[in-house]
């Protein structure tokens, strides 16, 4: 945790756009900003610990999958395919910039009742008429593929091979940082500990920092992952996002599989694919409430009663496998709907939310951060219609229908 020692001083006492947390999120804004021939204002991203050691991002399982119900989640993702395959053409071709391998190993949605097969059945015919691969397996189907699977309780499954698994957001994150800066954008360590709207409460006028400077500024955006509503609560506003943990466990197999294993979500909530020569399993605890923003002490009895068996259970040839890491890390869970909450908000017009993604934040951060940057720039969404994560559903307390969410 950084002390005040610590904080810097910004270069300027205005800026067009001040961001509010520079993690995965911030520096996507950033970046998309400073890539907007449209825009040419001043950014400031603000970030209390640039070491981002306990960051949602620092914390991620880096996935992308597909299999969303809800059709605008699924043409988030495919543009985050896009991006991802095609990210050095999308940083200018800069030699510099390395390839980002998309490793497509898929997401397998095991079903273990009739009902939930329909539901999966349900989301396959939105992927499928927006060009996805995703496909609908029979228990047959699933034990000719991947015959390491235990199926006595599983009547089907989802599994997509085309632009789903495994990619190093890491690197996305770390080049957008880069070219930001080199583009102009200040980073700054530091905190944002009070805001000031005008006297209609129709804008936010200033942030005041932890060192006591006030930056004036045109647009406020909160980046600020699971910390969402603290910086929220500044301009007089609720966001129902909280911290909740998520349990990350890397585990070597004495008998490996003859295959990759594809992302894997077991009916109990407990998922797994292949990393590298091991494997990584996580899954939520069985009580789970909002914890302490500084809370990532691990529950190791979730690996032991929990995860273990699961994953033994449905992968008998996973009896003997050994523990090698493990983490716990926060969602920014929105407890209304577990769906983005993005956009402007309806009365404080210049307070931009990019938060609440649940889980879904590394895969959605290309479109995401290209769509804010688009509000920003042009007053619109221009790529893709993310007005349905506006700010007004929460006031009004009806949810994005997701039934995909993990």
């Amino acid at each position: 945790m950084n002390t005040t020692a610590t904080f810097q001083p910004p270069k300027q006492n205005s800026y067009d756009v001040v961001i509010i947390g520079g993690a995965m999120y911030g520096s996507s804004v950033a970046w998309w900003l400073s890539d907007n021939k449209d825009f040419d204002g001043s950014v400031l991203v603000v970030e209390r610990n640039p070491t981002y050691e306990n960051s949602s991002t620092a914390c991620t399982n880096s996935c992308i999958r597909q299999q969303f119900s809800n059709e605008i989640n699924v043409k988030i993702s495919q543009f985050g395919a896009e991006y991802i395959k095609n990210f050095r053409a999308f940083m200018g071709n800069d030699d510099r910039v390395p390839d980002v391998v998309l490793q497509s190993y898929g997401y397998m949605y095991l079903a273990d009742t009739p009902e939930f097969a329909a539901t999966l059945k349900e989301a396959l015919a939105v992927q499928q008429s927006l060009g996805s691969g995703t496909k609908h397996m029979t228990r047959e189907e699933i034990a000719r593929d991947y015959p390491f699977y235990m199926l006595d309780d599983i009547v089907g499954a989802n599994h997509n091979l085309i632009d789903e698994g495994y990619f190093d957001g890491n690197t996305l994150f770390d080049w957008w940082k880069r070219s930001s800066k080199e583009r102009g954008v200040e980073f700054l360590t530091n905190e944002v500990t009070a805001m000031t709207k005008n006297a209609s409460g129709s804008r936010v006028e200033s942030v005041t920092l932890s060192t006591g400077e006030v930056i004036s500024c045109g647009t406020v955006v909160n980046c600020s992952g699971p910390r969402a509503v603290l910086t929220s609560r500044m301009a007089g506003i609720e966001v129902p996002i909280e911290p909740r943990k998520r349990y990350t466990f890397i585990f070597d197999a004495e008998k490996p599989l003859d295959r990759d294993l594809p992302l894997t979500i077991d009916p109990s909530g407990v998922h797994m694919r292949t990393d590298g020569q091991y494997y990584l399993a996580g899954c939520p605890p069985d009580e789970d409430p909002a914890v302490d923003y500084d809370d990532f002490v691990q529950d190791h009895s979730i690996w032991e009663e929990k995860a273990w068996p699961t994953i033994a259970n449905r992968i008998p040839q996973f009896e003997a496998i050994k523990l090698v890491n493990s983490w716990a890390g926060h969602y920014a869970f929105n407890v209304l709907d577990q769906n983005a909450v993005i956009g402007p908000h309806t009365q404080v017009e210049n307070f931009i939310f990019v938060n609440g993604f649940s889980g879904h934040g590394f895969q959605q951060s290309p479109a995401m951060g290209r769509g804010v940057a688009e509000w920003i720039s042009h007053g619109e969404y221009r790529s893709l219609d993310l007005s349905s994560f506006g700010y007004a559903r929460v006031e009004e307390n009806e949810k994005f229908l997701e039934t995909a969410v993990i």
